[in-house]
């Protein structure tokens, strides 16, 4: 089952092989036709009936408003009155001047779930070697929803390559994100200038990366740091250890994950890290690839990469 509606990439195949395969350095119009994200979403008013479908009384609910698709009309969600839309085409205008002087170029972009949430991912032009043979490149995620379950997020990530594994890269002092609320108009400019200089952000970002693979993890070290952050809540109750999660990602970090064998990774910090991103992003229970990805970027699975950065950066320190 695919939450992709629609998604053009240019590079490597995507995550589950479907999509527009284009050229590189695509125009942003290209982009939005080849991706899906040449629509709009327009506003109704929400209308109920009273009375029997024959004689009944057709009634305004001005509170609310209903989105739905300019193309084929099909509804999105009923949200507020005060709800602040933004445009699949706005995700993609956003890159426009970063890829035309900045040197971003457009590696994914899409939409999911019929039209709800759609991104845009761009390569920024930043990257890094550890240790001689790891490289970690740089990107730019910018990703919305209009059914209210996510705000506007512009998120600097990075990308290991050998893995394909993902990141987050802390911004402005140390948030992992600039979120913009859908009671707030989204104003694009603004939000470049929150994400800051990206050569600062990512040059914070490799120290903390390299001090990583200089950090010796031992086996019962990195059990003990697994059982920190692999829990999940429980109601009224301490968070339990979960041990499925615990069983696969030692079996990744002692050897079974794509680039555990690397000097940067074997018996580090950076390695055990990296076990962990790799389960999120890869392995991690879910419905399908297109649901793990999308808890991978902006749910639970993010949340345990981030738990898990912070853990071990601690301990590098």
């Amino acid at each position: 089952m695919h939450m992709v509606e629609s998604m053009a990439y240019a590079g490597q195949r995507p995550w589950h092989g479907l999509g527009n395969k284009l050229a590189r350095q695509q125009s942003i119009e290209v982009w939005k036709k080849q991706a899906g994200m040449d629509w709009q979403i327009e506003e109704s008013e929400v209308r109920y009936v009273t009375g029997s479908h024959n004689i009944g009384t057709i009634n305004a609910f001005p509170e609310n408003k209903v989105l739905y698709r300019s193309d084929n009309k099909k509804p999105l969600a009923v949200v507020s009155k005060r709800f602040q839309v933004v445009q699949p085409g706005e995700i993609l205008e956003f890159y426009r001047e970063l890829t035309a002087d900045n040197g971003f170029e457009l590696e994914t972009a899409g939409v999911l779930r019929e039209g709800r949430k759609f991104w845009a991912l761009a390569r920024t032009g930043q990257n890094t070697v550890l240790r001689g043979r790891d490289r970690v490149e740089g990107y730019l995620l910018l990703a919305t929803a209009c059914d209210g379950t996510l705000a506007t997020t512009a998120q600097f990530t990075s990308v290991r390559v050998v893995c394909n594994n993902t990141l987050a890269v802390a911004v402005n002092r140390g948030e992992g994100a600039i979120k913009v609320p859908h009671r707030s108009q989204f104003n694009p400019e603004q939000v470049k200038r929150q994400l800051g200089i990206t050569v600062s952000a990512w040059g914070g970002f490799v120290d903390r990366m390299k001090a990583l693979c200089e950090r010796p993890v031992d086996p019962d070290s990195a059990d003990a740091l697994l059982r920190r952050i692999l829990t999940y809540a429980v109601p009224n109750a301490a968070p339990v250890v979960n041990e499925h999660a615990v069983a696969n990602v030692r079996a990744l970090v002692e050897g079974g994950g794509k680039g555990s064998q690397l000097a940067s990774s074997r018996g580090t910090a950076w390695g055990l890290l990296n076990g962990i991103t790799e389960y999120v992003d890869h392995h991690r229970r879910a419905r399908s690839d297109d649901h793990r990805r999308d808890a991978a970027w902006f749910g639970e699975g993010a949340r345990i990469k981030q738990r898990a950065w912070e853990v071990v950066t601690e301990l590098a320190a």
